[in-house]
């Protein structure tokens, strides 16, 4: 009988040599996923080699051998229940996802008479994107507009995931390494568009609401003028007036709005709202700015961010998967803020050790991205300071 059962492994090497890691951590990758071909091979590279990261990863596929690769650099990165925040460090993250259908495509933004546009879009997705298609996404912060593409794919692949993040390891343009299969590229995005195979994705925006919900009156753009026939900012200090010190300090460093993202959705649960960041306010006509458009009619509630909210937010939802008695998934990649970690949190290795102690054990892999992709309802969205996790099911 044929196993249909996906299988995923993790290998993992510090050593101080490029060459060297990459090949040693694909050897430990292939011991734990046995005597099985991979289908797909993600690798992450930390930005701590003293030479230079791109030769080595121009000839990965080759010394993978496997049918999809795809890669980028990072800042840190993440191997099972462990978080490598400094120093040099290859994860190479292998997975046998039998039935599956992967797609690998690199994909750049370009102006043209009509406005930006994306191209690199495969032949293999011109008939159409499989109902159950994932797209998993890794692109240069540089160059790359992500929140177009999100508002592409609803416009035309509408309910499709997008999860991922931005490449870390580099701090200017043209720093980054970006690989999908044999090719590298230092600008765009790559990534592998998979059906046939459940990827559950979950997103941990971290935050906490604080009052209660409120509709927006009056708005322009990105300004929330009124909430509730009132101004906003006057209904922000009836809210702020209730709360305690700490969280009025929070207020103060680290105030955000949440939209609802259904009105038809219980907003007392975890991801009921996708929140944003407070831009701006103008005491004299107590307007609001936000991180994002919003409109007349929409449900919004004043968020919070600090260490315990994240944790509180990430284990709640990892929580939720483990209601029905789910077996551990197969394998997880995690793309986590390059501002969490240990510049959020006090202990080590939080989100990965989260991961493992809610759904595992489960062979993980993942890096500190410069903003992360994942859907909060049914829009994908760029988020900040958020764990995007995309979860590989078994049938």
């Amino acid at each position: 009988m044929t196993d249909l059962s996906a299988r995923c492994a993790v290998g993992l090497s510090t050593e101080p040599d490029i060459d060297t890691a990459i090949h040693t951590a694909i050897a430990e990758a292939r011991r734990g996923l046995g005597d099985v071909a991979a289908d797909l091979a993600v690798v992450f590279v930390a930005s701590g080699f003293d030479g230079p990261v791109r030769p080595a990863l121009e000839g990965l596929a080759d010394v993978l051998a496997v049918p999809n690769v795809v890669a980028a650099t990072a800042e840190g990165v993440v191997a099972d229940g462990r978080e490598y925040e400094d120093g040099p460090a290859v994860v190479v993250w292998l997975a046998r996802l039998p039935g599956a259908r992967i797609v690998p495509l690199s994909l750049e933004y370009a102006q043209s008479p009509d406005g930006g546009v994306y191209v690199g879009w495969p032949d293999a997705l011109e008939q159409g994107w499989p109902d159950d298609a994932t797209l998993l996404l890794l692109a240069d912060p540089f160059s790359f507009n992500v929140d177009r593409l999100m508002r592409r794919m609803e416009e035309d692949h509408p309910g499709v995931p997008v999860i991922g993040g931005f490449a870390s390891g580099g701090g200017l343009p043209g720093s980054n390494t970006l690989v999908v299969g044999p090719a590298s590229y230092d600008s765009g995005a790559v990534g592998v568009v998979i059906s046939g195979t459940p990827v559950r994705p979950v997103v941990s925006q971290g935050c906490r609401p604080i009052g209660h919900p409120l509709v927006i009156t009056r708005s322009d753009e990105n300004l929330i003028i009124e909430l509730g026939g009132r101004p906003a900012l006057e209904r922000l200090r009836e809210v702020y007036a209730g709360l305690d010190a700490g969280t009025r300090q929070l207020v103060k460093t680290s105030l955000h709005v949440g939209r609802a993202v259904s009105e038809y959705r219980d907003l007392r649960q975890p991801g009921s709202f996708l929140v944003r960041n407070v831009v701006g306010a103008d005491p004299e006509q107590g307007v609001l700015a936000i991180g994002d458009a919003v409109r007349v009619g929409q449900t919004v509630q004043f968020h919070v961010r600090d260490a315990e909210s994240a944790h509180d937010d990430l284990v709640a939802l990892l929580e939720e998967r483990r209601i029905g008695g789910a077996p551990p998934p197969a394998g997880a990649l995690l793309f986590t803020c390059n501002g969490r970690g240990r510049r959020l949190f006090a202990d080590p290795h939080h989100d990965a050790a989260c991961l493992q102690e809610a759904v595992g054990p489960v062979p993980a892999a993942g890096f500190f991205a410069q903003g992360e992709f994942g859907p909060v309802g049914p829009r994908n969205c760029l988020h900040g300071f958020t764990a995007s996790i995309a979860l590989f099911e078994q049938r």
